[in-house]
């Protein structure tokens, strides 16, 4: 896979993206792909770690650091979603996911293996 310029990681919008994803981890819990909470202390590599989703992604013209174009994401699920476009839907209480993602591993019982 050749290397990608990605202004959100290494161009005029780094610190812009920075600031905006330290907001949404300040202030949003559940992962805007499948609706399940996300859990803080899990950190990356494992595939329910935080991550910022780009809910139109930059390869299909979204904006790389604009707020209303970020939201929290579990890593799997936002690696899964990948450059795909899909409906926004307006989240509510009864709302279980805004997105339905086909599931084929229980995550919740995956053990990192130590380096």
């Amino acid at each position: 896979m050749a290397n990608r310029y990605r202004p959100d990681r290494d161009g005029s919008h780094r610190g812009a993206f920075e600031k905006n994803r330290k907001k949404i981890y300040a202030t949003q819990t559940v992962c805007g792909i499948c609706g399940k909470p996300v859990d803080f202390s899990i950190k990356y590599p494992h595939p329910l770690s935080p991550c910022i989703d780009h809910i139109i992604p930059i390869a299909k013209g979204g904006h790389p650091s604009d707020l209303d174009n970020l939201q929290l994401a579990h890593w799997t699920c936002n690696r899964q979603k990948s450059d795909k476009l899909t409906k926004r839907q307006e989240v509510r209480e009864e709302t279980i996911s805004n997105r339905v993602l086909p599931h084929t591993f229980d995550w919740k019982n995956f053990k990192a293996m130590s380096r």
